[in-house]
């Protein structure tokens, strides 16, 4: 099962809105369907949120380290609580995905995010799940620093957004560690809608009986 969830972002008002916050957008939807509160823990430099599943407590925590540092926030309550790497989800902005797409996957390497990477590092094992929520790419790895640091348009919050309420279907099938379905029903995307059905014909006139 999953005891640890991780929303990757940077705090401040300034970067409240920006793509590389959207693990932080995550867990705040988190919060709201499980009725939790995430409140200041010094001892764990984020804000954290016990909760309680029939499963045994779960706790939420957004660090609050700055990106570069997610591993100073995530290791010390991993340790703490006796988490193991395979019962922590990070959830991050993913460049190489789509907006509106998400994908779940365990360990492999950080591909250059720097929350990953510190988190990898702090934890000693590369052995946790990440649930990669897409962001799209500007182009030109140039541009990735700037691009990950402003807000999405309109149109592509819109998608984030949406994407991350569809990944509350998948919550309790995560919890529960039940990743094959989790998986199914991330990679699915939205359902499309379905065409309306033609108008049915008008019934033919009865035909006159004869006197």
């Amino acid at each position: 099962m999953i005891r640890l969830l991780v929303g990757l972002g940077n705090p401040g008002p300034e970067y409240e809105a920006t793509r590389h916050n959207a693990g932080f957008w995550w867990i705040d939807a988190v919060a709201r369907r499980l009725g939790a509160h995430l409140s200041a823990d010094k001892a764990y430099h984020g804000l954290v949120a016990r909760v309680n599943h029939p499963a045994g407590p779960i706790w939420l925590i957004e660090p609050q380290t700055y990106m570069n540092l997610s591993g100073k926030s995530v290791a010390p309550l991993a340790r703490f609580f006796r988490i193991a790497p395979e019962e922590i989800l990070v959830v991050h902005d993913e460049l190489d995905v789509l907006p509106g797409q998400m994908k779940l996957k365990q360990g492999g390497s950080a591909a250059g995010h720097n929350g990953l990477k510190d988190i990898q590092a702090q934890l000693g094992s590369p052995a946790f799940w990440r649930l990669r929520l897409g962001v799209g790419h500007p182009g030109d790895r140039a541009e990735v620093a700037g691009y990950v640091l402003r807000k999405p348009p309109a149109s592509e919050r819109e998608l984030i957004e949406g994407c991350i309420d569809r990944s509350m279907e998948a919550l309790d099938l995560l919890l529960a560690g039940d990743m094959p379905k989790a998986t199914a029903l991330l990679h699915a995307g939205p359902q499309r809608p379905k065409p309306p059905r033609p108008p049915k014909p008008p019934a033919a006139p009865t035909p006159a009986e004869g006197g």
